[in-house]
């Protein structure tokens, strides 16, 4: 059994899918932007043109292209299209809008449904079961494509009839049950999808990019889509497909025929078992692809995916590690433990937290190092593709375009381009205006601290394709966040600092103590102050007060004290020397 086929049969589950060629190829283009009951979706009416204008580029035989769809017209469309499916050999169903996930089952939202409680899913929208039932008469490929994990209004304001009922953020991962079918996620199953900046989403940008490419594997345009939205949303976006084909190649469009053509490259095989095993990305794919083919090219690449997977295992246990120790030192705080104890355990989890953040940082390494190895593979297979189909060319005295899709980007304008350039600046942290068009001075300040920060040397004065790949090249933020007095940075955003209580917040931008308040007099009181002498001088003495009699002696005379009075002596002695005398006598 050849190395394909033996390669295939591990990963690949399913039945083989017929011709390449596709005799009959159907289409079904929805997007709802104008919904009643939320606000409006700036992309998807725009999407759905863009898509079912390649659709017919592409030479399918119907494309039917839908727009805005309350529930009664996308029952009917999707009724009318299971007819189509029932004649074609390839049907394809491309759904742009709202959708939501409730209980794991994912479905379409019509522009009409106001979904106030979770029962009104059944009632209101549709299930992808649905969708599936309506390409499922093809005879050689079912397609579903959905550009509806956007966030989702609906869930924030649903009331639940069950409070255990669940409502996921995004769509939930499906597993289909028919063979010969692949349903492609714009997000990763619970995670959501970006709108971008410009008039179509970067997903639809790069469908159209990528699928109609002459004769190129399904699994493998789904990959190279993956790899532009990616790189387009700064790697905060990654498009998943679910399903399974078999191991002959299945384009959406054919290959153009040829007259004759240069041999096939011996790596072929091994280039084919390498992108299976990419599609599947797990360690034990990884293994047994190094296990049969040990040495060269693919071989060395292959062991960078298996590093970048061994990184990210890293990360994950030592965050788990960090958690974990993050809990005990909590569990000791609010049990009182003995301080030595908390100490350790703070000790503990600051280490934790310094071996999740080495570990983060070894896996963007490792992702770096894999994402430009994937470029460098790329590159060549283009390079060979290209001097195939140069050699074809002059075999044969005919022009043939060359199978591999280049990375080459269509003209633009220079408007167009100064759009792109803000909208990366923007990302990475470095332009704060909206993208009007114009380079202008506020576009050279953004590129100037962009040069600055990431040690770059480009004209501040032109935007142009090199500083638009620069900048896309950056997956983070380059520019440092500045936030103004009062607020500080918390990630990507500004935050308000809050003080508590008995403290306010100083010019240094950090709380600070309030002071105790002094008392001080007031002119009321000063005047209180200065009129109790007076008053204390004015007031009586409490001191026994005269009688108002005098009471005179040898020593001289003084006034009689209260409670006295002065009275003569008695004379009972004639010869004593009081005999006749007055005296100060006191009760």
């Amino acid at each position: 059994m050849g190395a394909l086929r033996w390669f295939s049969l591990i990963f690949f589950l399913g039945l083989a899918c017929g011709s390449a060629h596709a005799e009959r190829r159907v289409a079904l283009v929805i997007g709802n932007s104008g919904y009643k009951s939320v606000a409006r979706l700036a992309n998807p009416a725009n999407d759905a043109t863009l898509v079912g204008g390649m659709f017919k580029k592409a030479g399918f035989d119907f494309v039917d292209t839908r727009l805005d769809l309350n529930v009664v017209d996308m029952r009917k469309a999707l009724r009318e299209f299971g007819s189509k499916a029932r004649e074609a050999d390839v049907a394809v169903i491309y759904y742009a809008g709202h959708g939501i996930e409730l209980d794991g089952n994912n479905y379409l939202i019509p522009t009409d449904a106001a979904l106030e409680t979770d029962t009104d899913v059944l009632d209101e929208a549709f299930p992808l079961d649905r969708v599936l039932f309506a390409i499922e008469p093809a005879k050689q490929l079912r397609l579903v494509i959905l550009d509806a994990c956007r966030d989702n209004p609906f869930a924030k304001t649903m009331k639940r009839t069950v409070a255990s009922r669940a409502i996921g953020r995004g769509l939930a991962k499906v597993e289909p049950t028919s063979p010969n079918t692949m349903i492609a996620f714009a997000a990763k199953a619970g995670s959501t999808a970006s709108d971008g900046d410009a008039k179509n989403s970067p997903f639809a940008e790069a469908l159209v990019g990528r699928l109609p490419t002459p004769g190129l594997d399904l699994r493998k345009a789904f990959g190279f889509v993956r790899d532009d939205v990616l790189k387009n949303t700064g790697y905060k976006q990654e498009p998943y497909v679910y399903g399974s084909l078999g191991g002959d190649d299945v384009p959406l469009v054919p290959a153009k025929p040829v007259v004759a053509g240069p041999q096939a490259s011996p790596d072929s095989e091994i280039r084919r078992d390498y992108e299976l095993a990419l599609q599947l990305g797990t360690r034990e794919g990884w293994t047994a692809f190094l296990n049969h083919y040990p040495g060269g090219f693919y071989a060395d690449l292959a062991k960078g995916q298996l590093s970048k997977i061994a990184a990210e295992e890293a990360r994950a246990a030592a965050a788990e590690k960090a958690r974990q120790a993050e809990e005990e030192k909590a569990r000791l705080v609010a049990d009182r433990a003995k301080k030595i104890e908390q100490e350790k355990a703070a000790a503990a989890a600051k280490a934790a937290e310094d071996a999740r953040m080495a570990a983060e940082k070894a896996k963007q390494m490792e992702e770096a190092k894999a994402a430009a190895a994937e470029q460098r593979r790329k590159e060549a297979e283009a390079a060979v593709a290209k001097a195939l189909a140069d050699k074809q060319a002059n075999d044969t005295e005919q022009k043939v375009a060359a199978v591999a899709p280049t990375s080459t980007l269509p003209s633009m304008s220079p408007q167009e381009m100064t759009k792109l350039v803000h909208s990366e600046l923007r990302r990475v942290g470095c332009l704060t205006t909206p993208a009007d068009g114009e380079w202008n001075a506020s576009s050279q300040r953004s590129l100037t601290l962009f040069n600055r920060y990431a040690g770059t040397k480009f004209d501040a004065k032109l935007a142009s394709l090199d500083v638009l790949d620069a900048i896309r090249a950056r997956p983070n933020r380059v520019c440092p966040l500045v936030c103004e007095h009062g607020f500080k940075a918390d990630g990507d955003a500004c935050v308000r600092i809050t003080c508590r209580a008995g403290y306010r917040l100083g010019d240094d931008n950090a709380c600070e103590r309030i002071p105790d308040k002094k008392p001080l007099a007031t002119r009321d009181d000063t005047r209180k102050r200065d009129g109790e002498p007076r008053q204390v001088e004015a007031a009586p003495s409490s001191k026994p007060q005269a009688s108002g009699q005098m009471f005179c002696n040898s020593a001289g005379c003084r006034p009689v004290g209260k409670g006295c009075r002065v009275e003569a002596a008695p004379i009972t002695d004639q010869s004593s020397p009081m005999a006749g005398r007055t005296r100060e006598v006191c009760n």
